[in-house]
């Protein structure tokens, strides 16, 4: 014979037999027979829950062919209580302590079972209250299961995710299990699905995504002993997305986000509404130039070889190397929010620090010719005197990347800063946390994705069913209101009702072009202010220029423009000057594209739940409003309890089975 010492403690046996009273109030004695060892179980389990103790099945012997012989079943609290923690000073709390009550059966020749010994003393206290928190009678169903499954997918944590269920089935006494429980089955699925290490099983994701949607696009980094060191992924989605949205983005990894500290690396885009869209992203086990080349190259592939316009990073040079290489004709620019920051990190020894601080803010926002800030900038560095400072002179090197006036005449969608990009981390905080693994991140990626597109599907809803209303009677409004989005429609409304600040104070007539000097009452530091501006307008092909640059920037007619068109008697916005990518009146193929929701992972046994829930609840529904319609139901449901439980039944009884009670 072979035996088996798994002290597994017993939840659902499957069985809800009948007993009649004197038997489920009785004592176990030697001798008791019963037809099956379900019977045994069922009746010691009523009778522990009965006196107050938790109880488990401690061990099992089985025949040379592997029928169930003997079975000890015994208090949960036997055996001796040992340690596991690593800080002996700090033991975890056991409930051991070496109880002998227990009771033993074995199999007779005519197949009934029979109760061949006893022990019914306990050396600890009992209390029949506590049996809802005993193991043996804690059980999570499969729809349950499938409720906790779909909540973690969708990024509930567990402590809200149990409380919801808490709260449907109206307090936690009548909950068959507990927060633990919850948490240990989730942590169960996850190593399950992770049994196989990371890299094989981001990859089977990866294959099954792609089976899914065959644009779905992928790349996995190995080191020579076949560790992963960098995985990247796009959608197809974002793919087509990329079409419409990818003349500039962001690119940043500032955001540390599993339990292995691989820095997340997203491509950022802004769609026709203004909002953040996803592009693809990588995750990457360091930040070196080597690294971000690779990431940079499968990235370019991923696109088809389009490489962006514009780019926006920190100041990192393993990020200026990559670009430099990989991206070389695509306008680099640096973050300023990032630059600004560090002002009182790298000036607050200096004994002038808020004058320089002030002055310098004043420098680079207000500047509004390279010339100009290259003199105050001088000028400054040379009233504090901060030759000496490395830090400054090094920002002054690379002014080009990052330097308002340097910068504002090329297109970067009205992006100032990679803040986008850490929006888009801030986004993912919802869905991961320190614990979370790679193939998590990457599935939660896809649930972050659902958010994502949902918000953008509304927007073009909004957009296409309602308008904002016109603020004055010119027909260009009327025009922009037609096409833009609704986003970009009130940035526009606010650059022409704008126009009020503005007045011509000189005019110059310089062949076929009108130059004129504008100044503006602007609002700096809480100060009224006027600034003078330099507008020139081709009146043969409505061509209007500015160095304030905003719409090589931004993408929407500003204010300046605005002015002369209509002084010019121009009605409508000359169509050069309505960019497609903020049009709401075209089509755009990446919205045609629905994303997977990882519905492929759900087992037959979820699907199935699922259908029979949404019948249950138009049933719930139908007879909510009335006490007879619910007396009808629940009756239907108890005689279709029994037709199922006799089912069951039969189906064992012809397979001659023990139900799965042999321990595993």
């Amino acid at each position: 014979m072979s035996e088996e010492n798994d002290e597994v403690e017993i939840g659902e046996t499957g069985l809800e037999k009948t007993m009649s009273p004197e038997e489920t109030t009785q004592e176990p004695k030697v001798n008791m027979i019963f037809n099956t060892v379900d019977e045994v179980l069922d009746f010691y389990k009523k009778y522990a829950n009965r006196v107050g103790f938790p109880m488990k099945k401690r061990s099992s012997k089985k025949g040379d062919f592997g029928e169930l012989k003997y079975v000890t079943l015994s208090c949960s609290r036997s055996g001796i209580p040992q340690s596991t923690a690593s800080n002996v000073l700090k033991p975890y709390p056991s409930i051991k302590c070496n109880c002998k009550a227990q009771l033993r059966a074995g199999i007779c020749l005519d197949g009934r079972w029979k109760v061949n010994s006893v022990k019914l003393d306990h050396n600890h206290g009992l209390n029949p209250n506590n049996a809802r928190y005993f193991r043996m009678n804690r059980a999570i169903s499969s729809y349950m299961k499938r409720k906790i499954e779909v909540n973690d997918r969708a990024g509930i944590r567990v402590n809200k995710n149990y409380n919801s269920m808490v709260v449907e089935a109206g307090g936690h006494e009548n909950m068959s299990f507990m927060e633990k429980d919850c948490r240990n089955y989730i942590n169960k699925v996850r190593r399950l699905q992770l049994g196989e290490g990371d890299a094989t099983a981001i990859q089977k994701y990866f294959l099954k995504m792609q089976a899914q949607n065959a644009n779905f696009f992928y790349a996995i980094d190995l080191d020579e002993s076949g560790r992963l060191r960098n995985v990247f992924w796009a959608d197809s989605r974002s793919r087509a997305a990329y079409e419409e949205f990818g003349d500039a983005i962001t690119f940043d990894t500032t955001y540390l986000t599993n339990k292995y500290d691989m820095p997340f690396a997203p491509f950022v885009g802004v769609n026709h509404h203004g909002h953040s869209i996803l592009l693809g992203c990588g995750l990457i086990s360091s930040e070196d130039t080597d690294t971000f080349v690779w990431l940079f190259k499968v990235w370019l592939a991923c696109m088809s070889g389009l490489a962006p316009c514009g780019i926006i990073t920190d100041q990192d040079r393993a990020m200026k190397n990559a670009i430099e290489i990989v991206f070389p004709n695509t306008r680099h620019r640096w973050c300023l929010w990032h630059i600004m920051k560090k002002l009182h990190e790298k000036l607050k020894s200096y004994k002038h620090y808020e004058s320089i601080k002030f002055a310098l803010e004043n420098i680079v926002y207000d500047s509004l010719t390279n010339i100009e800030f290259e003199d105050r900038w001088k000028e400054m560095i040379e009233k504090y005197e901060l030759q000496s400072n490395d830090w400054l002179r090094g920002l002054y090197d690379e002014r080009r990347r990052w330097v308002p006036s340097f910068v504002k005449g090329s297109f970067w969608a009205g992006m100032s800063t990679t803040q986008r990009s850490e929006s888009m981390n801030a986004f993912f905080d919802d869905h991961v946390n320190s614990k979370t693994t790679l193939k998590q991140f990457v599935e939660q990626y896809e649930n972050a994705l659902m958010t994502k597109v949902e918000k953008e599907n509304q927007a073009d809803y909004k957009s296409s069913s309602a308008d904002i209303q016109c603020s004055t009677h010119y027909f260009m409004e009327k025009q922009a209101q037609g096409v833009y989005t609704i986003a970009k429609f009130k940035e526009f409304q606010n650059e022409l009702t704008s126009k009020m600040y503005c007045e011509v104070v000189d005019t110059k007539e310089d062949g076929a072009f009108l130059k004129y000097q504008i100044s503006e009452d602007m609002i700096i530091a809480g100060k009224k202010k006027s600034v003078n501006f330099t507008v020139i307008f081709h009146e043969f092909d409505s061509e209007v220029k500015c160095n304030c640059s905003k719409f090589e920037f931004r993408g929407i007619l500003w204010r300046h423009a605005i002015y002369f068109l209509i002084k010019h008697k121009m009605d409508l916005i000359p169509d050069k000057y309505i960019l497609r990518r903020w049009r709401k009146d075209v089509t755009r193929r990446h919205t045609k594209i629905k994303i997977s929701y990882n519905e492929s992972n759900a087992t037959l046994e979820a699907h199935q739940c699922d259908k029979m829930q949404k019948t249950f609840d138009e049933i719930k529904e139908l007879a909510a409003d009335s006490e007879e319609k619910c007396v009808i139901v629940m009756a239907w449901m108890q005689k279709l309890k029994e037709q199922l439980s006799n089912h069951d039944n039969d189906s064992q009884n012809a397979q001659d089975s023990h139900g799965g009670m042999d321990d595993d």
